[in-house]
């Protein structure tokens, strides 16, 4: 076989189609190989431990401090299915993580983005560190992205096709997100603030039918909302105040910033996981401000227009109506410096438009608000990878799936490494440390925990293995463990005993972060090495000295 004819035969064997259906694949592998390598997360191991309450004992109310009531709903009947384990916890988040590829299918197949786009974005979803961290994560944040998408996607199709059912499709992922988490309303502004961009420049026209689809979507995200926050109507209350808890909660922690940081805080998060995919935005805004010389093109058309509006004594006269004055000047030009007619433009350009715009709101809204915490890096990483797609050329592919290698390495060494990890992305993870802990307490008959730091036990001691741990919730006399006879006494080594009679001290750590302050002379060398102190939280475990060993 000649060279032209192997070449020929690898393109075709390396068709979209197939190369697409490579890539999810290999989303799939991520999230679902080792789903349980780690212990739950502090929050992870609260979030199960609620859900289980949820399907054995029917119990559950809204509580803003621990968000939407759809996950807990969720996971709770995946556990009736499936059973209650760390894996199965995991299912659900992993199983999102892993849909939002496809969901870039529907979007490729309406030209917002061609096959280098589509290809290089679900590459960039699939390998990129905090995609895949955070797909494996029993938290609300990988739901609010997927529904995200999923919204996208049913927006794009209503004002393309104008078909109800794609409003009530997005109306859905509305209800659904809302009843995730509490974040989800700065997406709904960014799109609602984009949409009304695009309609007042006449970018694209409503639907004759869209008050009648607002209405049904309307009713179908409340009717969703009211179904979850009611706890399908055991708590209907809820509904009259729970909005209102929740804003006077959340603006608290803004106000209070208990896990702060600064503003470039996820900034820096994109550095140490996701530079390939930063640098290549980076590139794509450059691009796109630049590109042809847009900006001017599109200033001067204002001026142009302006200067013949007020030129017009013919127009003056007609009264064109202000509003459409302004929607024309709005509208971004095409290449040759003409005003589009209303209805028609670059579905790529414009996406990249949106993309940006999407970018920037997310930016501005999550360096402003006071609580900083790793995971919601997901909801400004997602158009970031839009953005970075932009103009997709056969030599940015090259350079998108080489540098592809350190996010695959950072993924593997973030996700799939069975030890403790110095690194900011864990954020109070139980650690690993509490497997040898928990194989003394299985062989224990009874446990004291004579502290408040305790989770994640509650978890791991659920059922019919609650009974033999006694939660004390703070350091009690030492008359009291002697006189129950513990096996084993747990207590915060903040607060602990210098020893007990009869017992083995030992100190473990119950859970873990990145310590800035431990690591800030050396950050270079982090950088590279990401070794280092951590902080922790510690427990001391004593442990029963058997009567013939302490005779």
């Amino acid at each position: 076989m000649k060279a032209a004819g192997i070449f020929g035969w690898i393109r075709k064997q390396l068709s979209f189609e197939r190369l697409f259906l490579l890539i999810l694949l290999i989303t799939a592998a991520l999230r679902f190989y080792q789903l349980d390598l780690k212990l739950f997360h502090h929050d992870e191991s609260i979030h199960a431990w609620f859900s289980y309450r949820l399907l054995s004992e029917g119990v559950y109310q809204y509580d803003p401090m621990y968000h939407g009531p759809l996950l807990y709903y969720v996971t709770a009947g995946v556990f009736s299915i499936l059973g209650d384990s760390d894996l199965v916890g995991r299912l659900v988040p992993s199983l999102l993580g892993t849909l939002l590829v496809p969901l870039l299918y529907p979007i490729y197949r309406l030209g917002y983005l061609n096959t280098k786009q589509t290809l290089v974005a679900a590459l960039f979803i699939a390998v990129s560190p905090e995609m895949v961290y955070f797909s494996r994560f029993l938290r609300n944040d990988i739901f609010i992205v997927f529904f995200t998408m999923v919204l996208l996607v049913a927006l794009l199709y209503y004002f393309e096709r104008g078909q109800t059912r794609y409003a009530l499709l997005a109306a859905a992922a509305v209800g659904f997100g809302m009843s995730s988490k509490e974040n989800m309303p700065i997406v709904l502004l960014t799109f609602g603030i984009y949409l009304v961009y695009l309609v007042w420049t006449g970018r694209v026209r409503l639907p004759g039918r869209w008050k009648r689809d607002l209405i049904l979507g309307a009713l179908v995200t409340v009717g969703i909302m009211s179904l979850f926050y009611s706890s399908f109507g055991a708590h209907p209350e809820v509904l009259q105040d729970g909005w209102l808890r929740a804003i006077e909660h959340w603006t608290a922690m803004h106000q209070m910033q208990r896990l702060g940081g600064p503003p470039y805080f996820y900034i820096l998060f994109l550095l140490l996981y996701e530079v390939p995919i930063l640098i290549l935005a980076a590139v794509g805004i450059a691009q796109f401000i630049g590109g042809e010389g847009r900006a001017a093109r599109w200033l001067q058309s204002i001026r142009s227009r302006t200067a013949a509006d007020l030129a017009d004594s013919g127009e003056r006269r007609e009264g064109r109506p202000w509003l459409q004055r302004i929607q024309r000047l709005l509208r971004p030009p095409s290449p040759d410096g003409r005003i589009p007619e209303a209805g028609t433009f670059d579905r790529q350009e414009e996406f990249a438009r949106f993309s940006i715009v999407w970018l920037v709101f997310s930016l501005g809204a999550y360096a402003y608000i006071g609580e900083k915490v790793p995971w919601l890096i997901l909801h400004q990483l997602l158009p970031l990878i839009f953005v970075a797609v932009y103009r997709m050329t056969s030599r940015k592919v090259v350079v998108a799936v080489a540098s592809s290698a350190f996010l695959i390495a950072m993924t593997w060494h973030v996700a799939f490494t069975p030890a403790d990890i110095n690194e900011p992305i864990v954020q109070v993870q139980n650690s690993e440390d509490l497997r040898e802990v928990m194989a003394m307490i299985d062989a224990a008959d009874s446990v004291a925990i004579a502290s408040d730091t305790y989770w994640p036990l509650p978890w791991y001691y659920r059922g019919d293995l609650a009974s033999k741990l006694s939660y004390y919730g703070k350091k009690v006399d030492e008359h009291t463990l002697y006189q129950r006879d513990f096996d084993i006494v747990i207590t915060h080594d903040a607060d602990s005993y210098p020893a007990l009679a009869g017992y083995v001290k030992k100190t473990y750590k119950l859970n873990y972060w990145f310590s800035y302050f431990d690591n800030r002379d050396r950050l270079p060398e982090y950088y590279v090495f990401r070794d280092g102190k951590m902080g922790s939280t510690n427990i001391d475990v004593f442990v029963k000295v058997p009567e013939a060993a302490s005779a």
